[in-house]
C-alpha cells in the first residue's frame, strides 16, 4: 500500500481533537498551499508528506526524537542502500529534480530498530513510546505494525544528516566518460568490460565490499591515507586540483572530468583519484563516495539518546526563593501601571523613523522610577499585548485648488502612542490578573527587548518591531532547560554554557550558535527579563514560570500576534484555555488577594503588606507619596501631598472619613495625622489665583451690583470679587457703554498706530468708550486701513 493511501486512511479515523492538533502543528490551512486549505484527506495526506510540511514538524522536535528519526533512516541506508540522490551544480541552469520517492520502500523492521536502538529493557520502552508520540504527529507512518516507515525527506537527508557523500554509481554517472571509467578498472585490477557500463559495474560491485576498500586503504601510501582520516568522519568535500574538464572550457551542469595530465601536485590525492576512491564533483571539487565512507568508519550504528543531558553545575534553593519571586511580580505590576499610567496621562509621540524617542522614554523612566531599559521593555510589552497602540491623528487638508496636481508633498499626520480599549479593563484588575497578558506576551513574542546588539550603532528605542524567530526558539530552550533541575535546587553562578547547551538539545537550531559571544548575550538578556517579570528567582523557575512554560508547550506562540490571555477567544482551542487557566490561577496563589486596608502610624506614613487594592492605591496615591515598596508598600502623607489632594476638591472632613474607612482593623487615625489634615485644610486656600481677561471697578457699589445682575452681560461671565471689583473673561472692549477708557498699568508701554509717521491723521478719533458710534470715514485715505 503507498504511504498516501496509507496515511489517508490513518487520518480518516482520528478524532476531532486529534486532528486539530495536528492541523495546528502543520501551521494549517495556511502552509497547506490549496489556495484556502485542503479540502479532501487526499490532498491532506499530501501535503503531510510534503518536504515542506515535514520540515516544519521537525523544527518542534527535540535532539532526542530528531536523532531517532535520523537514525532510523539511516537503517534503512544500511538494509536498502544509499539512496540515489541528485544534487544539481551550482552553474546549472535547468537544475535537476529529485526523483518521486515512495517512503514505503525503504520501510524497517520494527524489531531492528529496537535491537539497534534499545539494547535494554529500559531503552527499549522509551523508544517505543518515543516511536508513539512521533506516530501521533505523523512522523511515523501509517501503518503502525511490524514496520516502521519515515517521510521521503528523512531519507534523502540521511546520507547529508551523517556526513557521508554520493554513492559511487551516481558521481561515476555525472563524472566520467568511458575512457576514464576503463582506466580505473585497470588500475583496480578488475579487467575491463565490453561496455561502459559493464566497467561500472565492476567498479561498483568491487567498492561496495567493505573488504576490498580496507585493503585498498592499507595498501595506500601515506599521504592518501592521512586525506582518508580526514575525510571519512565527514564531510566528504575536498578542494583538489586532480580533475580537470575533458575539454578544457569552465565546469557547467553536464561537464565531463579527467584526470590533470601530469598529476595535481598531491600524491595522495592523485592515488585516490586514479582508484575512483575520491571524484569529481565539480569544479575543482571531489567527493569521497558512501560507500567508501561507510565501509572506514569503526562503528555506523547510530547513538540515540532520549533523555536530554544532565545539568551539573547546581546549588540549593534558598528559602528566600519564594518571597524574592512574589516580591519581583509585585514589582513588575506595579511599575508595568505607572509606566501605562504615564502613557494614559501624556501620550508619546511616535518618530517618523518609527519607535519611540529616546526623550520620551527617560521621561516615562523617570516618573515610574525604574531604568530606561526596563521602561522599553513594558512599553513594548504592552503594545504587544494590545495595551498601547498607535493612533494617527486625522488632518484636515484643504482641497486642491485648479486642475493641476499641486507639487508641494502632502504633510504625514502625527501619531502618538495611546491605550486601548483593554486598558480600561486591565487598569481595575488585581495585580496577578495584570500580571497575565504581559507574561504570555513576553513568552510568545519574537523578539529580546532589553537586547541591543553591540555593533548597532542606533541607540536603543521602544515600540520596535518583533521580527526575531530565534527569540522565541531561546527563550522556549531556556526554560525546557531549567525544567530539568532536581528538585530543590537552582543554577549556580557561572553555568550559563551547561544551560544553553541542555537548551541546544531540547531546541536543536541553537547548535550552530553554541559558544557565540551573541548567544551568551541574548540568554543573559532573556534571563534578566525572566527574573524581572518573576518567571525565575535565583536561578530556578517559579510557579508562574512553570505555568508559563505549560502554556508555550501548548503551542501558544504559534498564533502570534495573537496572544493567548490577552483577550483572544480561546472556546476553540481547550488545550489554550487550561494553560491560561493555569497561569491565572499559578499567579494568583504568587500575589495573594490585594489589601484593602493600610496601617497609618504617628510619623504620617500608611504601610500596606502586600499589594494594595486599586481603590486603596487610588485613595493613597492622591493624598500621599509613594516612598517604598517590596512586601511593604510605604506611603508618606506631607502638607504637599495634602494640598494636592485638596486642590482636586476634596475637602478635611472627606479626607478624614476616606482615611478611617481604609484603617486596618477599623483603629482610629493618629492625633499627628488627624491635626496635620485640619491644619493643611485651614491654610488652603487663602491665597488664591483668578483666571481673567479684564476688571470692572466702581466706587459705586450699588452700580457694580446692579452690572452684576443684568441679564444682557450674562454671556461676559462677570464675577465679583469685592464689593467695588467685577472680574470677567471677555476682552475690555466688550463691557458697558458707560465706562471710560481701560486704565493703562505703568509697565505697558502702547504702540502707536502709525509707526512710520509722527504724526496722527487729522481725522483721528478721540478716545471713546467700546459701544460708541465709529465716526464714517469722508476720504479715500481714510478708507484704508492701517499698516500693521
Amino acid at each position: 500500500m503507498k504511504s498516501t493511501t496509507a496515511l489517508k486512511n490513518w487520518l480518516a479515523g482520528r478524532t476531532l481533537a486529534q486532528l486539530t492538533a495536528l492541523l495546528e502543528l502543520r501551521s494549517l490551512p495556511q502552509a497547506a498551499g490549496y489556495g484556502q486549505g485542503p479540502r479532501t484527506l487526499d490532498q491532506l495526506a499530501d501535503h503531510l508528506l510534503s518536504d515542506a510540511s515535514v520540515s516544519r514538524a521537525l523544527g518542534s522536535l527535540h535532539a532526542g526524537d530528531l536523532r531517532l528519526l535520523t537514525a532510523i533512516a539511516q537503517l534503512a541506508d544500511a538494509e536498502h542502500g544509499p539512496l540515489p540522490r541528485q544534487i544539481p551544480p551550482a552553474q546549472s541552469w535547468t537544475p535537476r529534480q529529485d526523483p518521486v520517492l515512495e517512503p514505503a520502500s525503504r520501510a524497517i523492521s520494527r524489531a531492528v530498530v529496537l535491537d539497534k536502538l534499545a539494547p535494554g529493557k529500559a531503552a527499549r520502552a522509551a523508544v517505543e513510546e518515543a516511536l508513539e508520540r512521533l506516530a501521533e504527529q505523523a512522523l511515523v507512518l501509517p501503518p503502525h505494525t511490524d514496520k516502521i516507515i519515515v517521510p521521503a525527506l528523512l531519507h534523502r537527508g540521511s546520507a547529508a544528516l551523517q556526513h557521508y557523500g554520493r554513492p559511487l554509481d551516481v558521481l561515476l554517472t555525472d563524472a566520467f566518460n568511458a575512457p576514464e571509467v576503463h582506466a580505473i578498472t585497470d588500475r583496480l585490477g578488475l579487467g575491463r568490460g565490453t561496455t561502459r557500463d559493464a566497467s561500472q559495474q565492476k567498479i561498483v560491485a568491487f567498492l561496495q565490499d567493505a573488504g576490498n576498500v580496507r585493503k585498498l586503504a592499507a595498501q595506500a601510501p601515506p599521504a592518501a591515507r592521512d586525506l582518508l582520516d580526514e575525510l571519512v568522519p565527514g564531510p566528504p568535500l575536498l578542494r583538489t586540483h586532480c580533475f580537470v574538464t575533458r575539454y578544457g572550457y569552465y565546469a557547467g551542469s553536464n561537464s565531463k572530468f579527467t584526470l590533470r595530465p601530469g598529476g595535481s601536485g598531491d600524491p595522495g590525492t592523485d592515488w585516490l583519484a586514479g582508484r575512483g576512491m575520491v571524484l569529481p564533483a565539480g569544479q575543482d571539487l571531489a567527493e569521497l563516495p558512501y560507500e567508501i565512507a561507510h565501509a572506514l568508519r569503526d562503528d555506523t550504528t547510530p547513538a540515540v539518546h532520549l533523555t536530554p543531558p544532565v545539568l551539573t553545575r547546581t546549588e540549593p534553593i534558598p528559602a528566600s526563593a519564594d518571597g524574592q519571586a512574589q516580591a519581583a511580580a509585585a514589582s513588575a505590576a506595579w511599575h508595568a501601571e505607572l509606566v501605562l499610567r504615564t502613557v494614559a496621562a501624556q501620550p508619546l509621540a511616535i518618530r517618523k523613523a518609527g519607535g519611540i524617542a529616546v526623550r520620551d522614554t527617560k521621561r516615562v523612566a523617570k516618573d515610574a522610577s525604574i531604568s530606561e531599559e526596563q521602561a522599553r521593555l513594558w512599553l513594548d510589552l504592552a503594545a504587544n499585548a494590545d495595551l498601547l497602540r498607535p493612533h494617527q491623528e486625522p488632518m484636515n487638508l484643504p482641497a486642491p485648488r485648479g486642475r493641476r496636481r499641486s507639487r508641494t508633498p502632502v504633510p504625514q499626520a502625527s501619531a502618538r502612542l495611546l491605550p486601548t480599549l483593554g486598558y480600561d479593563t486591565w487598569i481595575t484588575a488585581t495585580p496577578a490578573r495584570r500580571l497575565v497578558p504581559l507574561l504570555a506576551t513576553w513568552g510568545v513574542v519574537p523578539e529580546i527587548f532589553t537586547y541591543w546588539p553591540a555593533d548597532d550603532d542606533q541607540s536603543p528605542v521602544a515600540l520596535v518591531s518583533p521580527t526575531d524567530p530565534m527569540a522565541t526558539v531561546l527563550r522556549r530552550g531556556i526554560l525546557d532547560a531549567l525544567t530539568t533541575l532536581p528538585t530543590g535546587h537552582a543554577m549556580a553562578p557561572g553555568s550559563l554554557d551547561e544551560l544553553l547547551t541542555c537548551a541546544a538539545w531540547f531546541r536543536p537550531a541553537l547548535t550552530e550558535f553554541l559558544d557565540t559571544d551573541d548567544l551568551r548575550a541574548r540568554a543573559t538578556a532573556t534571563l534578566a527579563e525572566a527574573e524581572l517579570l518573576g518567571v525565575t528567582a535565583h536561578g530556578a523557575l517559579t510557579t508562574a514560570g512553570h505555568a508559563l512554560h505549560a502554556l508555550l508547550c501548548a503551542g501558544a506562540e504559534r498564533y502570534f500576534p495573537a496572544v493567548p490571555g490577552a483577550g483572544p477567544d480561546l472556546a476553540d482551542h481547550p488545550r489554550l484555555a487550561d494553560a491560561t487557566t493555569h497561569l491565572r490561577a499559578a499567579l494568583d496563589a504568587m500575589l495573594p488577594a490585594p489589601r484593602t486596608t493600610a496601617r497609618f502610624q504617628a510619623d504620617l506614613t500608611a504601610t500596606v503588606t502586600g499589594a494594595a487594592a486599586p481603590d486603596l492605591s487610588d485613595l493613597l496615591t492622591t493624598v500621599a507619596d509613594r516612598e517604598s515598596e517590596g512586601h511593604a508598600i510605604v506611603w508618606r502623607i506631607t502638607p504637599g501631598s495634602l494640598r494636592r489632594a485638596f486642590d482636586t476638591g476634596l475637602d478635611a472632613a472627606t479626607v478624614l472619613e476616606r482615611l478611617r474607612a481604609v484603617s486596618e482593623g477599623g483603629t482610629e487615625l493618629p492625633q499627628p495625622l488627624t491635626y496635620t489634615i485640619k491644619d493643611v485644610a485651614r491654610t488652603h486656600g487663602r491665597l488664591r489665583v483668578v483666571r481673567s481677561a479684564c476688571c470692572i471697578r466702581s466706587d459705586d457699589e450699588h452700580l457694580i451690583t446692579e452690572v452684576a445682575a443684568t441679564r444682557s452681560l450674562t454671556k461676559l461671565g462677570l464675577r465679583k470679587i469685592a464689593p467695588t471689583v467685577l472680574i470677567s473673561t471677555a476682552p475690555p472692549r466688550t463691557h458697558s457703554s458707560h465706562c471710560a477708557p481701560p486704565d493703562t498699568p505703568r509697565y505697558w508701554k502702547p504702540r502707536p498706530a502709525r509707526p512710520y509717521s509722527n504724526e496722527p491723521p487729522a481725522n483721528a478719533p478721540s478716545p471713546r468708550c467700546p459701544h460708541s458710534p465709529r465716526p464714517t470715514p469722508t476720504t479715500a485715505r481714510d478708507q484704508q486701513p492701517p499698516p500693521p
